[in-house]
């Protein structure tokens, strides 16, 4: 159908000063290849039915990895040889705040509610790590978010995973990962591998969140 061809592309493509599309400037499109006189009012109601609907796009930067290929590879060649030795594992960081996100609610006319809150916002770190084998997640928390908190991950698994040959860790490329003071660590404990995903890209990752 024109209309899905269409919306697949940007109004870039031809010529029009516009990132995105509207309803009257698919029907000028429209009647332009067609040759028809159709009203914006006509496309608008066709759009549901071709199973379009009005959203956000999502923001993607040019930037590109040039060693993604390099990476991927060795992350899929990771994957395929993971077993009970040598285990690979996802990893990833998350920020817990302690202050209540405080937004509408239905409240009585007349009196706002309150919600206690710290003060000043607290946060609390973790870091974990997903077996992509068995779905295990182990982790460990600090309230710093730097490469101790990594390296103190890096100890539980080798505490856990004690008879494995080597452990490989997926991870982004937050400084942490590689810092002096992570690198240290990493040399003095060559069991260890770890694999840089490439940048911009978390949907490599399989660790949304740690639990």
């Amino acid at each position: 159908m024109l209309l899905l061809q269409l919306v697949k592309r940007s109004p870039l493509d031809f010529g029009y000063q516009r990132s995105r599309w509207s309803t009257e400037l698919l029907t000028i499109k429209i009647n332009e290849i067609t040759g028809c006189q159709l009203h914006a009012s006509t496309v608008r109601r066709w759009l549901p039915s071709a199973g379009l609907v009005w959203r956000r796009a999502a923001p993607t930067l040019r930037i590109l990895d040039p060693h993604k290929e390099e990476k991927m590879a060795a992350i899929r060649e990771a994957l395929e040889q993971c077993s009970t030795d040598p285990p690979v594992f996802y990893e990833d960081e998350v920020d817990i705040h302690f202050n209540p996100k405080i937004g509408a609610d239905w409240q009585v006319r007349g009196k706002q509610k309150r919600v206690v809150t710290p003060g000043q916002n607290e946060k609390y770190y973790l870091a974990g790590a997903l077996h992509s084998g068995t779905g295990k997640v182990s982790y460990v928390g600090s309230s710093s978010k730097n490469s101790s908190l990594f390296i103190s991950l890096l100890e539980c698994l080798r505490a856990t995973y004690r008879r494995a040959k080597t452990l490989t860790l997926i991870v982004d490329n937050y400084i942490i990962h590689k810092s002096r003071e992570t690198l240290r660590w990493l040399k003095e404990n060559p069991k260890f591998r770890v694999i840089y995903q490439p940048v911009y890209s978390p949907w490599v990752n399989h660790l949304g969140c740690v639990p």
